[in-house]
């Protein structure tokens, strides 16, 4: 049929497809597969979200500006330097749109997130992976994958789905490789759950620097991925040049409401840090147990890898615990079709997911 064509390349693109939520014939899921708040959203944000829905007759803020001062106050920030999105998707995908196009190459790590590649498609640029280091970004792979054509360097830190994560003195060796018309943008999405003392968001490279940008997400640790609310720090030029690709009120009234109230609620996210703090460990260890390799993770999930060769695979596992309502995530898409990922859950959610991967294990038929 004759009609409207895309522009070359778009057609190329893979949709994003997120984690699995529910399993056809089954009632209720344990959903381990979208790196989701296990504590769930402050009831503060809650509160906030229920009296937002009084004014939704209302266009929002369309500079977030009490967010953002929240932001700032918090972090100890530039407000001016504080852009908002409809997630921090929308921050990866306009940062592409404003300074790669067809020609140029946007390079990111071999297993880094697919939100990187997928926006480089979009505005016509090409994707470069740079090859990893036990699942781990490296400095060096990224410079050396670096040209003339380069025009953005995402680093996820810590990575997802890996969940490894680069010392601050290695970002900062990477900033230093790079020339400065490179934007450098540091995806900080997890960085709540980190507690290693050799971890930075690198706030100070952002204020030192005229080509560095960190991204946040209110989807995490402070649990509200369905209202999609994202931050970034960049240099003012660059917060100018957001603001001027952004749509006017990308992000509404009631993620606003519930992002600044989540915000204060500092013992909300402290139990949500200690949560996380006890079973993520936990989880590494009793799958280590069970004989399956685990990537070192500082996020609120784990990889984990199964046996490609055998009858034990990571397909053959996900399909197994699908039926017992168990959702982890198959992340072949990234690269590692031999792992499943699995969010830190609430306890039984935990306890149900290790006790699945034994019976799975115990089988050997994979099901």
């Amino acid at each position: 049929m004759a009609g409207p064509k895309p522009v070359p390349g778009i057609l190329d693109i893979a949709p994003y497809v997120g984690g699995d939520s529910s399993v056809e014939g089954l009632s209720r899921a344990i959903k381990l597969s979208s790196n989701e708040a296990a504590t769930g959203a402050s009831p503060r944000a809650v509160a906030a979200l229920t009296e937002a829905g009084q004014t939704i007759h209302r266009y929002p803020d369309g500079g977030a500006n009490e967010l953002r001062v929240a932001l700032a106050e918090m972090h100890g920030l530039n407000r001016d330097g504080v852009i908002c999105a409809n997630g921090s998707d929308e921050i990866i995908s306009y940062l592409c749109h404003a300074y790669a196009g067809p020609g140029d190459d946007v390079v990111f790590s071999e297993h880094g997130f697919l939100m990187y590649p997928l926006s480089a498609m979009a505005c016509g640029a090409r994707p470069i992976k740079a090859p990893e280091s036990e699942f781990t970004a490296s400095v060096d792979s990224v410079l050396s994958t670096v040209t003339d054509r380069t025009k953005i360097v995402f680093l996820a830190n810590p990575n997802n789905p890996t969940g490894t994560y680069l010392p601050v003195d290695e970002v900062r060796r990477l900033r230093a490789g790079l020339a400065p018309e490179i934007l450098l943008v540091i995806d900080c999405a997890y960085a709540e759950f980190v507690g290693r003392n050799d971890y930075s968001t690198c706030v100070d490279l952002v204020e030192s620097h005229d080509n560095v940008v960190m991204t946040r997400t209110f989807s995490k640790i402070y649990g509200l991925a369905a209202l999609r609310l994202g931050w970034a720090y960049c240099p003012e030029e660059i917060a100018g040049v957001f603001h001027r690709v952004r749509p006017p009120f990308n992000v509404n009234a009631a993620a606003q409401a519930a992002g600044v109230a989540a915000l204060l609620d500092i013992a909300h996210t402290d139990r949500a840090r200690a949560h996380n703090d006890r079973w993520l460990p936990w989880l590494s260890e009793e799958f280590g147990k069970l004989g399956l390799p685990v990537i070192p993770s500082v996020a609120n999930f784990v990889t984990v890898r199964f046996d490609p060769d055998g009858p034990g695979s990571a397909d053959k596992a996900l399909a197994f615990l699908n039926g017992k309502g168990i959702l982890p995530r198959g992340i072949a898409p990234y690269g590692l079709a031999d792992h499943l990922r699995f969010t830190v859950g609430l306890e039984e959610e935990n306890r149900a997911a290790v006790a699945a991967v034994a019976e799975f294990l115990g089988t050997r038929d994979g099901g």
